[in-house]
């Protein structure tokens, strides 16, 4: 007959009834186990905050209390590049507003890990231009001008111009089938009145679709202009134009010179998508703020000139 081996808290042997009731080897055994385990249980906090990441975009994380013992061994570690994907995506949508401070004790709570890993994520994000460093101050998401947005859209613009090239001169015909569903798919989504968070969401994934037939440089290229884009402006400006056209007449010459297979094309068609919107996007910023960078700098008060007295006039 066995002997049963499996007990509560409540009926767990101890001293020498644990010593009679169970068998040395599995004794030895099972209290190495619960000795690690314990270990492990102590190296973490007493309530571990469970945090994922919601999607590839990086969305806003998680945070969930009560995690059990059993839940610290799936949690998964965030890392620095985690953390600044998900800063990186609330500043495009402007969920932070410019100018307002990101706290590195308030990140360290609400992610659940250390300063020096907040800290990582908030060195990328000042690579990136989307945040400023101030020394003993700490970090505050950094103010865009007309000029800057300006020129990423041109840059953004001759990129993807690229990837349509590239498309159409590589790109194996499953592929191109495939990129013309998608962009038949966000046509389709557009005349039923999808919001322009998601059509942006789903143009960004066909130019992504389109730029892996590029070398490994231009894709790199391509994700690191990504990286400092405030796509906030083109939602507004998306929105803006939702009973227009929109760029949309310049998406379908871009899936006619897919299936073409005509490079000029699809390019220019690529191009003027970005130039659509880089004016549309220029035109509300000047009418709600500085026209640039130099209109907003602090210019030093000019000293008032002085009247010059008259030959022969002395003072009173």
């Amino acid at each position: 007959m066995e002997r049963d081996l499996s007990w509560s808290a409540a009926t767990r042997p101890t001293g020498d009834e644990y010593c009679t009731t169970i068998p040395r080897p599995l004794r030895t055994s099972r209290l190495l186990d619960e000795r690690h385990t314990h270990r492990e249980w102590q190296a973490t906090r007493p309530q571990l905050a469970e945090t994922r990441l919601q999607s590839a975009k990086g969305r806003p994380l998680v945070k969930q209390a009560g995690t059990t013992r059993a839940d610290v061994e799936t949690t998964p570690s965030l890392s620095a590049d985690d953390i600044a994907q998900v800063l990186r995506t609330r500043i495009q949508k402007s969920e932070i507003a410019p100018a307002e401070w990101l706290r590195e004790a308030r990140l360290c709570s609400e992610f659940n890990v250390g300063r020096s890993t907040v800290r990582r994520a908030l060195r990328t994000l000042a690579d990136d231009g989307l945040i400023e460093l101030e020394e003993n101050r700490g970090a505050r998401v950094s103010a865009t001008t007309v000029e800057e947005v300006f020129d990423l859209y041109e840059v953004r613009a001759a990129l993807y111009g690229l990837a349509a090239r590239f498309a159409c001169l590589r790109a194996s015909e499953a592929r191109i089938r495939k990129i013309v569903g998608k962009i038949d798919q966000m046509l389709t989504a557009a005349e039923s009145g999808m919001p322009a968070e998601d059509i942006i969401a789903l143009s960004e994934t066909i130019f992504s679709s389109m730029i892996e037939c590029g070398s490994a440089d231009a894709q790199r290229m391509t994700e690191a202009v990504r990286r400092k884009t405030r796509f906030h402006f083109s939602y507004v400006a998306l929105a803006i134009n939702a009973n227009g056209p929109g760029p949309y007449e310049h998406w379908r010459d871009v899936r006619a010179g897919l299936l073409e297979r005509d490079p000029d094309k699809a390019s220019q068609a690529a191009r003027d998508i970005l130039y659509f919107m880089q004016g549309e996007v220029a035109r509300i910023m000047l009418a709600r703020g500085p026209r640039a960078r130099s209109d907003v700098e602090t210019q030093a008060p000019k000293q008032p000139a002085r009247r010059k007295r008259p030959p022969g006039d002395s003072p009173r």
